[in-house]
């Protein structure tokens, strides 16, 4: 496989494709607490593609983001998980996932060398963090397709009800991936334990 690039596999706020340009050229989302530095490379996706995962979707924990709970990716759950996939250099991958565990990108990092390997096993723990553990979910066109989440299962946590302004922009994303409206979003929140007066 080609180990240059991978298919970064968004279930959540990256899914929004201006969120995901804060990560790769640095800046604060709308509606967020913080701002970020951005990816060594700021070049933009070569590629997207709406992608459905097995597996589902839950919240739990408190983001310091955005407040409420954090989105997570169980691939053992009850699914399937939309999602949107992104083709990047794996140097852009490793500083995406190296902000999402609240560190600062750059430099050397051991993470580069196990995703250049294609994560082997398909799962790989690179810390106690929320969006710790990356997980390998597939491949598309000879490259891996790999994403982060949380290690533990949806079942082992207590859950979280999301902020408002969090489903605000997955469903931005949802919609330009997949072309969901606000209400098949709404439908698809309340399938994955979101509240009515939430969503």
């Amino acid at each position: 496989m080609n180990a240059d690039h991978v298919w970064y596999v968004s279930y959540g706020s990256n899914m929004n494709a201006s969120r995901l340009a804060c990560y790769l050229q640095g800046g604060r989302p709308p509606g967020a607490r913080v701002s970020y530095p951005g990816a060594r490379d700021h070049t933009p996706p070569v590629a997207d593609a709406a992608v459905m995962l097995p597996g589902r979707l839950f919240f739990a924990g408190t983001s310091s983001v955005w407040g409420g709970g954090m989105g997570f990716y169980d691939p053992d759950g009850q699914g399937p998980t939309p999602g949107r996939a992104y083709l990047i250099s794996t140097e852009q991958f490793v500083d995406v996932a190296t902000q999402e565990m609240h560190r600062e990108p750059g430099g050397s990092s051991p993470l580069e060398a196990v995703v250049r390997a294609g994560v082997p096993g398909g799962r790989h723990v690179a810390g106690p963090g929320r969006y710790e553990t990356l997980v390998r979910v597939g491949q598309r066109e000879g490259v891996a397709m790999l994403t982060f989440t949380c290690p533990e299962r949806a079942a082992d946590v207590v859950p979280n009800q999301p902020e408002q302004r969090y489903l605000w922009m997955l469903s931005e994303g949802l919609s330009q991936a997949h072309g969901w409206s606000p209400a098949r979003c709404r439908r698809y929140f309340a399938s994955c334990g979101v509240d009515d007066a939430v969503a």
